[in-house]
């Protein structure tokens, strides 16, 4: 499908009386997160079933998924990616991706509405760029494209600490110094990651990320560039009117138009694709996983259009299996072959330790000084407060959307929190669904508001927080966790040739950092050992 495409009716503003609805879609945008191979679409009407044959599969293209297909790849292992979600191809001046102001469904997984609050629009449903997964107390946010995540993430690429990696992933705190050493440094070559430039930061479009800087000392906390996989010379062609404003814009909520964003697409899943050995299957959904009676992986494949009809339907047998289809996705599907039947013994941890990594969002409204006519983004500068008895993050993420009259800024916050929520299986559904405990990160919240009010006070304006009656995520982490589900090696504990990648193996947050950057070194890091140990014996 052409990048120039249009898929949508005729798009109208947001309405500025709601505008503070939508903001906390733009700040969640900015936190990233992991992308997804995983959907419900409309019933299939009966049809004959294809039969493959696969070495490996992977599901998923999100950081787990790119990192584990160019591994295998590597390792001369012919690999097939199935992906539900439709390939984004971008470039200089692209019109590939929504903009924030004219909405359409591209920004949405097949659904007839949007899933930023505040916009009052209908349409014919697509396999556009983001799933809300709603859940019992909480909605996840999830990815649906080739690339996953890193397609609508503003691509904050933070690294732990040791002692906040250790608190959040204690079973793999032993892997910390390797992975410092060898595996973030890795994924940081890989996408390019650097922070942004002076001569950028100076500036008229990032005012507010300048404002917000020099608040932050007022409040007792150190500012910080935050790394990103962008290449910054697009942005500085925005300025000299050589490509439509994007990054300068912050209008990166659903995609970035103009090149330069270093995305899994076009890193880790365009080198596994020039070996010759993976082939990357977009719009192909992931129904079940079974184990046959020669101890073969089954998955049941849906291949969809872009309106959601079945087209195909697979069946691809294989003898190693790669989840990465994101910690919703990928937990989905392992509840429901549990639930099923489908593979039997599977440890009584799926489902569980479930986190929304402490995720945040918040609008301040009207600060003193002044903010410019425009945001520019992606998020580039945040804090960590490491002192207090929970420790995090806060990030400035430039609003796309300016009110005229007043002055809308989003800061995004994000901590340690317990993996306390579950997925159950619903029968009538036929899916997993999640349960979140409100209580399960109040302490962390509470220190979060206590920062947000003292932001306001020491910047003029106020502080609203936009989750207070409807709590969301954009970094879903945990139902597959290490120890009881996994190994510290991703391989699913009693079965051969299983094995999880990534976020749904990490127990609920990443040590007060977006969780991008881990799951992907994690994922360097296992694919090490098990391409030296299991390729040859397993599969």
């Amino acid at each position: 499908m052409s990048r120039n495409s249009a898929h949508s009716p005729s798009a109208e503003g947001i309405s500025r009386r709601r505008l503070l609805g939508a903001s906390a879609a733009v700040g969640a945008f900015a936190l990233g997160g992991a992308g997804t191979a995983w959907a419900s679409t409309a019933a299939a009407t009966r049809a004959d079933v294809t039969e493959l044959r696969a070495r490996a599969v992977v599901v998923g293209t999100g950081f787990g998924g790119g990192v584990t297909a160019l591994r295998l790849a590597q390792a001369g292992v012919k690999t097939l990616v199935l992906e539900r979600g439709r390939r984004w191809v971008t470039g200089p001046n692209a019109t590939t991706f929504c903009r924030f102001a004219t909405m359409d469904n591209r920004s949405a997984w097949l659904t007839d509405h949007s899933i930023v609050g505040g916009v009052d629009k209908t349409w014919t449903p697509y396999t556009g760029v983001i799933e809300a997964v709603e859940g019992n107390g909480m909605t996840a946010n999830v990815g649906a494209a080739v690339g996953g995540g890193s397609i609508t993430y503003h691509g904050m690429t933070l690294q732990p600490t040791k002692e906040n990696f250790a608190r959040s992933i204690p079973l793999a705190a032993d892997f910390y110094d390797y992975l410092d050493k060898v595996s973030y440094p890795t994924v940081s070559r890989m996408l390019g990651i650097s922070p942004i430039p002076d001569d950028l930061l100076a500036s008229d479009p990032y005012k507010s990320s300048r404002l917000f800087r020099d608040v932050l000392p007022k409040v007792g906390l150190t500012p910080f560039k935050v790394p990103l996989p962008i290449g910054w010379e697009y942005a500085r062609g925005e300025l000299t009117g050589r490509y439509e404003p994007t990054y300068t814009t912050s209008d990166v909520a659903f995609g970035v138009n103009n090149g330069g964003k270093h995305s899994i697409d076009v890193t880790y899943l365009a080198r596994a694709e020039s070996t010759g050995l993976v082939e990357v299957a977009p719009l192909h959904v992931v129904r079940d996983l079974a184990l046959d009676a020669n101890k073969k992986w089954v998955l049941s494949v849906d291949r969809i259009d872009t309106g959601g009809t079945v087209q195909e339907k697979i069946s691809v047998t294989a003898d190693a299996v790669f989840l990465n289809a994101g910690s919703p996705g990928t937990t989905r599907l392992l509840v429901k072959s549990r639930a099923k039947g489908l593979v039997p013994d599977l440890p009584d941890a799926v489902g569980t330790k479930w986190g929304n990594n402490g995720d945040r969002i918040w609008a301040w409204l009207n600060p003193n000084g002044d903010t410019g006519t425009q945001q520019g983004g992606p998020a580039c500068i945040g804090a960590t407060d490491s002192g207090g008895p929970i420790p995090y993050t806060i990030v400035h993420a430039g609003s796309p959307a300016p009110v005229s009259g007043a002055t809308l800024m989003t800061v995004v916050g994000y901590g340690i929190v317990d993996g306390a929520g579950t997925w159950a299986y619903d029968a009538d559904k036929d899916d997993a669904v999640l349960t979140w405990p409100s209580t399960a990160d109040a302490a962390l919240q509470a220190l979060i508001t206590a920062r947000m009010e003292s932001i306001a006070a020491a910047g003029g304006g106020l502080m609203l927080d936009t989750n207070a009656t409807a709590p969301s995520t954009w970094h879903s982490l945990g139902g597959v966790p290490m120890g009881g589900a996994v190994d510290l090696y991703g391989r699913v504990l009693g079965h051969k040739g299983l094995y999880v990648l990534d976020g749904a193996r990490i127990p609920g947050s990443t040590g007060a950092c977006n969780p991008s950057y881990t799951i992907a070194a994690l994922a360097e890091h296992s694919m090490e050992t098990i391409v030296r140990k299991d390729l040859g014996t397993v599969f």
